[in-house]
């Protein structure tokens, strides 16, 4: 059992992050905002696959002013992801948006920020300070010796909290993301010590799915295993709904959510006489976007197929092209290799 750290608790639009709240899953569009279909398409996708919050890019005025449209049309709480411009921030509140993503030291004024988070506090709407290494404030980076690193990253965190904190705004989620493990895991630990504000985890920039997903996994995974971080969202370059797979893969691994068909399969060795990674593939293909909560076992020999069988739901275990499935541990059928997928899938749909 994860012994998950205290934080505050924030309201995004349904949603709540930090306190007693489960740690949220989240992604963000990849198309142009203002293209009001395709984002709202691509919205949906991800709702499907199980984001439970979204936020979207706001470099112009163009984009912002399309925010109301593109919230009357999704069910999941809408983040406007915003730099450098109030202007584009009060626009976002306007149109109706659940939180903003914006780092006050950068917006302008004093002036300004008491603007925005005015106009947050009427409308009761979360602001999340995003810290990036690559864009530390100069002077930090040269306390630094001009490297971003996670002591640099956590004080600049600081003095964006700090900015909300003087104008008695406290509706606030924090991020700190670096490309690599070792400084965002560092930041975050440092942070955690100094405030108690819910934290948003990802390694931002992981790479590619294969590469992304074995980065945000130990990243994300440490972080979750210490206890810190009350939502997420995995990094990839790849379609944004690979992103909810690998997210939720981790919360499911890690026993912090459940969502959708749990399959263990064996790794295979010279004992397997069937096609069990070729039947692995095809079960789970077919139990994808299935949300039950149900334990499935693809095993490929009589060593460790009978024990897994006993603790799955519903298990395959293979034989000599034939195969045995089992339902709470006792055998049901003797099937035939080539009908195994086709039995096994009646046999799922009983439950």
């Amino acid at each position: 059992m994860i012994n998950r750290r205290k934080t505050r608790k924030i309201r995004i639009g349904k949603i709540f992050i930090g306190g007693d709240a489960p740690v949220a899953v989240q992604s963000m569009t990849n198309t142009k905002t203002d293209d009001v279909a395709a984002t709202v398409a691509q919205i949906k996708k991800l709702e499907k696959a199980g984001c439970e919050i979204i936020r979207v890019a706001v470099p112009d005025m163009k984009a912002a002013k399309s925010l109301g449209a593109i919230r009357k049309k999704i069910s999941i709480p809408l983040v406007a992801d915003i730099h450098f411009s109030h202007l584009l921030a009060l626009e976002s509140i306007e149109q109706g948006v659940d939180k903003l993503r914006i780092n006050p030291g950068n917006i302008g004024s004093v002036e300004k920020v008491a603007q925005v988070v005015a106009a947050c506090r009427k409308k009761k709407i979360p602001i999340r300070i995003g810290v990036n290494a690559g864009s530390l404030e100069k002077d930090i980076l040269v306390k630094c010796g001009n490297k971003a690193t996670a002591k640099g990253m956590a004080e600049s965190a600081m003095r964006h909290i700090k900015i909300l904190e003087k104008l008695n705004f406290r509706d606030v989620a924090v991020s700190l993301k670096a490309s690599d493990i070792e400084r965002t895991v560092e930041s975050y630990k440092l942070l955690s010590r100094k405030v108690d504000y819910p934290l948003h985890l990802g390694i931002t920039e992981a790479g590619t799915i294969f590469r992304g997903t074995v980065m945000s996994s130990i990243g994300i995974g440490h972080l979750l295993y210490s206890g810190i971080g009350d939502t997420i969202r995995v990094s990839l370059t790849a379609d944004p709904v690979e992103e909810m797979k690998v997210a939720w893969e981790i919360l499911r691994s890690l026993g912090l959510r459940k969502r959708g068909i749990t399959v263990t399969s064996c790794p295979t060795c010279g004992r397997t006489k069937i096609d069990l990674i070729g039947l692995a593939k095809k079960v789970e293909k077919l139990v994808e976007g299935i949300d039950k909560d149900i334990h499935v076992a693809v095993m490929g020999c009589v060593v460790n197929g009978p024990g897994e069988a006993r603790e799955a739901d519903l298990a395959v275990v293979g034989g000599c092209g034939v195969g045995l499935i089992c339902r709470k541990g006792e055998i049901v059928k003797r099937v035939d290799e080539k009908n195994l997928l086709k039995e096994f899938m009646k046999e799922l749909e009983k439950f």
